[in-house]
């Protein structure tokens, strides 16, 4: 029996046990995520989180788009014309916004004007997921918030629920501004919310996102938290860190070093 037969009569067997649709979205969502874990070289960690170190930003990267070109290349994420259409995955934004709550006299002497990367924060308690009614954004076992673009129906609560501004709607259609497509890659359609997935088709073939990759004065470091062995753990085990609005209770698992 092929997979994709295997997988049609276990939703089915799912919907005659008289499981709820969403339940049976659920198991659906999850099989499709087990899926970039069937590569042997595929990274299997179990909390993946990034850090970004902000002194070494302020100090290397004015004017630098490495990560974000990269990320953008590969993603096949459009240039739209205008702002108001702007898609984003990775971008950066006035430290002062980023971090509305962190501010204070003695890290706005650092860092105020200056420019932060700013990505989906994959949060531990996702507003955008327990708000989707279709399950087209859903977590995955290793804590990556992923998308699943064709059950995407361009309602917008996703981003309403968003407290960092990560998701944008295509509201045109975004084949026609890309340059260049990657096709290993899916494009997207007009009225599909998309953001930054931390590059799960990388991490399934043993390969670093593609910021991180990109970036070469090492602010960005990627890895499992709960390897104590791993980049990120080393990190915030050695500095101060900060996370975006970590009053909302999110639990982002992006950390900033300042």
């Amino acid at each position: 029996m092929d997979e994709s037969r295997r997988r049609f009569l276990k939703i089915i067997g799912l919907s005659t046990l008289g499981l709820s649709g969403t339940a049976v979205v659920e198991a659906f969502a999850a099989d499709k995520a087990d899926r970039y874990l069937s590569y042997e070289q595929a990274f299997a960690g179990k909390k993946w989180a990034m850090v970004i170190d902000l002194s070494k930003a302020a100090q290397a990267c004015d004017g630098c788009r490495n990560c974000i070109d990269a990320c953008h290349r590969i993603h096949n994420v459009p240039d739209m014309d205008l702002p108001k259409n702007e898609v984003k995955w990775i971008w950066k934004d006035n430290f002062e916004h980023a971090f509305p709550a962190q501010t204070h006299h003695y890290l706005e002497q650092n860092y105020q004007g200056r420019p932060s990367i700013v990505l989906c924060n994959h949060c531990d308690n996702p507003p955008c997921v327990r708000v989707c009614p279709t399950k087209a954004t859903f977590k995955r076992a290793d804590g990556i918030v992923a998308m699943d673009y064709h059950r995407c129906i361009g309602c917008r609560y996703c981003m309403s629920a968003c407290p960092y501004g990560s998701r944008s709607l295509n509201w045109r259609d975004p084949r026609e501004f890309l340059n260049e497509t990657n096709k290993e890659f899916p494009t997207r359609t007009r009225g599909v919310v998309e953001k930054c997935n931390f590059c799960v088709e990388r991490l399934a073939q043993g390969l670093m996102p593609a910021c991180v990759a990109a970036c070469k004065e090492g602010v960005l470091s990627f890895g499992d938290l709960n390897d104590p062995a791993s980049d990120v753990s080393a990190l915030l085990s050695k500095h101060h860190t900060i996370r975006r609005k970590p009053h909302l209770g999110t639990q982002p698992r992006i950390y900033y070093i300042v």
